[in-house]
């Protein structure tokens, strides 16, 4: 890609990584469940970690989603307003309608869904999101990104 630079001799120059505007080519949502009093640190570093290995930027999130128990939880409500994003909940029937490549007995133990951070991420991306993520656990969070199409 080559842009103009801003002179009078109008020679192309090319665009460097920190002329590219951040906003993402297609919405990139972050699913996350959390375990209650998990520290916004933690979730801000899961949330890094996730998108680093899957090629992303964190500024490239355009929403945070969870199962509706866990909407309210300090930690997650706390990164979305650090990242500036929403935080969209759904209920745990509407995730467990979602197929996702990694159930976890535990998740619908705890909170009725077999999945919250890849369910979630998926429903918040909208019809036809692909997980460009699967979950990706620390010790008191989980997250998976998906991407809209």
């Amino acid at each position: 890609m080559t842009l103009r630079a801003a002179g009078e001799s109008g020679e192309a120059r090319a665009a460097s990584a920190a002329d590219a505007p951040r906003a993402p080519l297609v919405p990139l949502v972050a699913g996350l469940g959390a375990r209650r009093g998990v520290p916004v640190s933690d979730v801000l570093e899961l949330l890094a970690a996730s998108c680093a290995a899957a090629g992303y930027a964190v500024g490239q999130v355009t929403a945070l989603a969870t199962v509706a128990a866990k909407a309210a939880e300090p930690g997650l409500t706390g990164a979305a307003r650090e990242l500036g994003v929403p935080l969209r909940s759904f209920p745990a029937a509407a995730l467990a309608a979602v197929r996702v490549p990694e159930p976890s007995a535990a998740a619908a133990a705890a909170v009725g869904t077999p999945s919250v951070a890849e369910a979630a991420a998926l429903l918040a991306a909208g019809p036809g999101a692909a997980l460009a993520a699967g979950k990706r656990k620390s010790a008191r969070a989980t997250c998976a990104l998906a991407v809209g199409l």
